[in-house]
């Protein structure tokens, strides 16, 4: 008490306290944690490549997980079966057809045992890998698809239309092929005055966008061979950058500022003046390599060097890039595998699977959300895409489109039978003699029409070869002069 300026004794009220309310944003992912499996787990012994560039080395589907690794006089992969855990033999074989390095492969979405992949002897290959795996090295591709004139650094195959593979090079090249003949069908050679750092598919394959060195984001419409949106400058840095597509249309990229800080942006295609938003991370010189689950819309970001995964929410909400988690260990990472999501336990609530590869091991990190319920989680697991496709590589070339086609994983993914691949050369100077058997009128016009296409396809490539040699010509006027 205390006497106030009456001479009255008066208590002394205390000060009312404001609590201030921390609003937490709601996620179902705000608690993903990931964990590193055991040893007896993971794949030992494995000579990791160690070739000077940024690809992530692994690929993995619900059925293999392959390797780039160091071999002597040319350029090889491991392909394990999941289940073949533990020391790999230094004898155990390897898809060994190409003679200079591998720098990039990729699983076909649509056959868990076809796989590309991309080297330094400037050729692309497509592998058909026997039901169990590999007994002894394969040396001889289905097909061997031969139209860049420098190191292949990107294959990515088309997300929804059969045998629609793109590939890209140093030497500023992106070819989409379609590999059910073995043809160049469309070639991109104007639009990169630079090295392609990456490429990306939209959700439906209609579009592609490319990270380039001349530090431009370009959209690309590859079939019409335009170039819809284009952003110069999207990360200000001179180290590689990246430009995936999300699921929305959006463009989601990596890179360095100017001080070597990395950063995360996100941009709208159509206006591409300002970012939506942009990120700054940290001084880290490690190229940030995205993956992305277009169900949840998580983008994963695993550094090249770095000893962490950063997982990050995409909403429509400020800020719009939501930072969720980081998973962290020991040893740094040389590169990486993605799971697709058909791959993932769903009973166990594993929302995303990663291959990390170290100096001479693989090791498996599995990304799971706490929940106390043993019952499907519906919002954990939307239908997400199954093997089957939407299209055919004719019908996409023709310019259809269409959306990939989802399964439910509510009873868990069952492999079905995948069917071999076939390639048909469609070459008239090896037609063998017909039979002396008069031909219907239905087989004449098939057969009209199919050495019209074969016509039409040698035109595109005597036009390709004129254009390059003009290229060439110019190139010698000016070192001449």
């Amino acid at each position: 008490k205390k006497r106030c300026h009456l001479g009255n004794a008066c208590a002394i009220l205390p000060r009312p306290r404001i609590r201030i309310r921390r609003v937490v944003r709601q996620s179902k992912f705000r608690h993903v944690f990931g964990q590193a499996v055991k040893n007896d787990q993971c794949y030992d012994d494995i000579r990791v490549s160690r070739v000077t560039w940024d690809s992530s080395f692994c690929a993995v589907n619900p059925k293999f997980v392959a390797i780039i690794v160091e071999a002597s006089g040319g350029g090889a992969f491991l392909v394990l079966p999941l289940h073949k855990t533990g020391r790999i033999d230094k004898a155990y074989p390897t898809v060994c057809g190409h003679t200079g390095p591998v720098l990039d492969i990729d699983w076909c979405p649509h056959n868990d045992h076809v796989i590309a992949s991309g080297s330094e002897d400037c050729t692309v290959m497509v592998w058909q890998v026997p039901e169990n795996g590999l007994t002894s090295s394969m040396s001889e591709p289905v097909v061997v698809l031969e139209g860049h004139s420098k190191r292949v650094g990107i294959v990515t195959w088309h997300p929804t239309a059969r045998n629609v593979l793109l590939s890209a090079g140093c030497d500023n090249l992106i070819i989409i092929w379609n590999v059910g003949t073995g043809e160049a069908m469309i070639s991109l050679d104007d639009m990169h005055p630079d090295v392609i750092f990456s490429v990306s598919w939209s959700r439906n394959g209609s579009l592609i966008c490319t990270a380039c060195k001349d530090k431009k984001v370009r959209v690309i419409d590859p079939r019409n061979q335009q170039i819809t949106a284009e952003k110069d400058k999207a990360h200000e840095g001179a180290r590689p950058m990246r430009a995936i597509f999300l699921a929305d249309g959006n463009v989601f990229t990596t890179g360095f500022s100017r001080m070597s800080e990395r950063q995360l942006a996100l941009w709208n295609p159509k206006n591409m003046d300002e970012p939506i938003t942009v990120h700054e991370m940290d001084t880290s010189n490690g190229v940030l390599l995205p993956f992305y689950d277009p169900d949840t819309n998580v983008v994963y970001l695993c550094g090249k060097g770095d000893s962490s995964i950063r997982y990050f929410e995409i909403t429509d909400e400020a800020p719009y890039v939501h930072y969720l988690n980081t998973f962290s260990s020991k040893e740094p990472q040389r590169g990486m595998g993605y799971m697709p999501k058909r791959g993932l336990d769903v009973n166990k609530c594993e929302i995303a699977r990663f291959y990390k590869l170290h100096e001479r091991k693989c090791e498996p990190i599995i990304m799971t959300v706490p929940r106390k319920s043993d019952l499907f989680q519906d919002d954990l697991y939307p239908d997400t895409a199954g093997p089957d496709c939407a299209l055919e590589a004719e019908e996409w070339f023709e310019g259809k489109n269409g959306d990939p086609i989802l399964i439910s994983l509510k009873h868990g993914y069952i492999p079905g039978k995948n069917r071999d691949l076939k390639v048909i050369k469609k070459n008239v100077l090896e037609g063998k003699p017909a039979k002396k058997v008069e031909p219907t009128a239905p087989k004449n016009e098939a057969k009209m029409e199919e050495l019209l296409r074969e016509v039409k396809s040698l035109r595109d490539l005597v036009t390709l070869q004129e254009r390059r040699i003009a290229k060439l010509e110019e190139q010698v006027a000016k070192v001449a002069i």
